[in-house]
């Protein structure tokens, strides 16, 4: 017998699924259904508006980022790996934001994308450090663009394959 919980659990895992691949607005509830053998109604029982599916898949991810920035690193070279493994692990929800949540320019400041906002605020204060010159903030701004469009656009590589060719590109740190 399937409880709620494993129910929540695979229309998490398929939302998760085809918003990597389709994007969100390019996957509707239908579709989670269908991929889950379920109705379209009884994902809305669990997840509605589709919004709290993305809100869902986010948390987890900004637990985590949390996590990241609230940990000492001896240097940014250990804190730049630690941020590539974070972010190839957590790409599909990358994607999500960049490539849908971003769409809009208007920012409620309780959104997922002003969070989002503050942890990348945070990721630059951490790795340019206190008053950062010219070359540093160029440095880790491409760094950070780098980060996200890189990991976005090779979803369809394995993941150790992304880190090691992105700790590659990295070496200015």
């Amino acid at each position: 017998m399937t409880t709620p919980d494993d129910t929540r659990s695979r229309i998490l895992a398929a939302a998760r699924e085809l918003f990597a691949e389709r994007g969100y607005a390019g996957t509707s509830l239908a579709d989670i259904a269908a991929a889950v053998g379920l109705t379209k109604t009884a994902v809305a029982y669990h997840f509605h508006p589709k919004d709290r599916l993305a809100s869902e898949l986010l948390s987890p991810a900004a637990a985590e980022m949390i996590t990241l920035l609230d940990t000492g690193f001896p240097d940014r070279k250990a804190f730049v790996e630690a941020l590539v493994v974070f972010a190839v692990r957590h790409r599909a929800v990358i994607r999500l934001f960049m490539e849908d949540l971003a769409a809009d320019d208007t920012v409620p400041p309780d959104s997922e994308r002003a969070v989002v906002g503050t942890f990348r605020d945070e990721i630059f204060a951490k790795l340019a450090g206190a008053d950062p010159g010219p070359e540093a903030r160029i440095r880790c701004w491409a760094l950070l663009g780098a980060l996200q469009w890189g990991v976005v656009k090779t979803m369809d590589l394995p993941e150790e394959q992304v880190v090691a060719v992105m700790l590659e590109s990295a070496p200015a740190f």
